[in-house]
């Protein structure tokens, strides 16, 4: 048995960054494993700079993200904002402290975007401890998620969460019987399942995206590549990682 730590991340709009060329800026339709650590910085308080805690996240742990189907709802609907903002060109050797600092310049110019975000968002997120390299307890990670240093977003501070977090250890054989273990867990409480119900929000399963690494062999899945690898948090820069995606098991079907 191992041990899991399962979390709701869902929001009404949510912004997931793929790779951004030119003025468009896609979203991926899920969370990625760098997405997933962030919340958790932030929870815990790191702050960005410390690139030694953020490296450590990213090579401590194993993540997994299930996606969720509202039934009253077309899940992760994709929507388009025209976006701009301006801002000073760049020059060699002139560096700007503030937001303040740059919108003083006289010579501003105005950058043009088009932003995607997804609609109705609803994932359950789960990390697990890479072996005896993971630098935090899930129970730490737990309470960071209860009480928050900063405040948790879906990709973008204008994307507020609309669920609470809801963060819970589970133990488990492998992350498809931790979900199922914390959907237990949830249906077995008449407030949370209540609520959901009143708001159009229980879901329906879909699939399981997981790093490649963690997914047994009798699992059929196929193999995606994300560029969600933190190699520098500072520069943010980030690598290749193959995830394996499949789809969730039913108590009918199984695996």
């Amino acid at each position: 048995m191992a041990r899991f730590l399962t979390l709701t991340f869902a929001a009404p709009i949510a912004s997931f960054g793929a790779i951004a060329v030119g003025e468009r800026r896609p979203s991926w339709d899920r969370p990625g494993k760098s997405a997933a650590l962030g919340v958790i910085a932030g929870a815990l308080g790191l702050d960005r700079s410390d690139g030694d805690a953020h490296r450590a996240l990213a090579e401590g742990y194993l993540f997994a993200v299930r996606s969720e189907d509202l039934p009253v709802r077309a899940p992760f609907r994709l929507s388009i904002d025209y976006h701009t903002a301006q801002s000073p060109p760049r020059m060699r050797n002139r560096r700007f402290a503030t937001r303040r600092e740059e919108l003083a310049v006289e010579d501003l110019g105005t950058i043009l975007t088009r932003r995607e975000y997804r609609a109705d968002s609803f994932f359950t997120l789960a990390l697990w401890p890479r072996g005896e390299i993971a630098r935090w307890t899930l129970d730490e990670f737990q309470n960071a998620l209860r009480r928050p240093i900063y405040v948790p977003y879906a990709g973008r501070k204008a994307c507020p969460l609309m669920l609470p977090m809801d963060p819970r250890i589970v133990d488990a054989e492998d992350v498809f019987e931790a979900f199922a273990r914390r959907d237990a867990l949830i249906a077995a409480d008449p407030r949370i399942s209540a609520f959901l119900r009143r708001r159009g929000l229980e879901s329906r399963a879909r699939t399981v995206a997981l790093d490649a690494e963690a997914c047994a062999s009798a699992v059929s899945a196929r193999i995606e590549k994300r560029r969600d690898a933190l190699l520098d948090r500072g520069r943010w820069q980030f690598g290749l990682r193959e995830e394996a995606v499949t789809t969730f098991p039913t108590m009918e079907g199984g695996r």
